[in-house]
């Protein structure tokens, strides 16, 4: 794939602002509206904001970590940048789409490419209904939240909710708990991509809920929809040796 315009974008770390300068010397860039590639220096939370920020444009992002984790980045070398752009290898994402009601009928449409999640807002636990395609599966899940995530998704907070790690193009999204306490023993669901997922939040005046969709936050929520977005891919750039697929094959086998 080949790229003449490359825009740099950093998080507000030293290491990363460090990196846009030294990119810049060495390559240049041009402004993220001009751009055809994006360069995002940072962390695994960063790219998230990278990718929302450039969510209409859908235009090719690749990471180079200057963060901490970096799972979703690639090694950070200041060598033969256009040469790894051209030779990289291409992921398309498609995002949750969240439409949260709240008790005061305001209706709340986010994007998410990690996960959705219900979570509870007080010391008491959770009353959460779960629906798949409008059909009710779990009358009554008591916990402290639960959440829907993609496969790029479920390395993360999916993964600390004993969550199942699912391949790219696996075509399943996964349904977790975050500690339930009833039904003692379940733990989840692996649904199809095209499954509509619905919450319906019991007693909620008693015990509020928020939604979180990545970082977007709505707060007292009654209904939840998620289901992905077909219409909007993200092309996230890996180098062939280290691509996310590799990564999420071999999260599966740490010790």
């Amino acid at each position: 794939m080949k790229f003449s315009k490359v825009a740099f974008a950093a998080a507000d770390n030293d290491a990363a602002q460090r990196a846009l300068v030294h990119l810049g010397h060495a390559y240049g860039g041009v402004p993220p509206e001009q751009a055809d590639v994006i360069v995002a220096l940072g962390g695994d939370g960063f790219m998230l904001e990278t990718l929302h920020r450039h969510i209409d444009r859908q235009i090719p992002i690749y990471g180079m970590n200057r963060g901490s984790v970096g799972f979703l980045l690639n090694v950070y070398s200041e060598s033969d940048l256009m040469d790894r752009l051209e030779r990289a290898e291409t992921v398309r994402l498609h995002p949750l789409s969240m439409q949260a009601e709240t008790r005061d009928g305001q209706v709340h449409r986010a994007l998410a490419i990690n996960e959705v999640s219900l979570l509870r807002e007080t010391r008491q636990a959770a009353k959460i209904r779960i629906s798949i395609d409008g059909r009710v599966r779990l009358e009554e899940l008591i916990c402290d939240g639960v959440l829907v995530a993609t496969p790029a998704g479920s390395t993360a907070y999916n993964l600390s909710a004993h969550g199942p790690i699912i391949p790219m193009g696996a075509g399943v999204l996964a349904l977790t708990s975050i500690s339930a306490f009833r039904p003692r023993r379940w733990r989840g669901a692996l649904l199809s991509h095209k499954a509509a997922v619905g919450f319906e939040v019991l007693e909620g005046n008693k015990r509020p809920v928020s939604a979180v969709a990545d970082y977007t936050e709505v707060r007292d929520v009654v209904r939840v929809e998620v289901r992905e977005d077909r219409d909007i891919g993200l092309d996230l750039l890996f180098d062939p040796e280290h691509n996310l697929e590799e990564r999420i094959l071999a999260e599966q086998f740490l010790p």
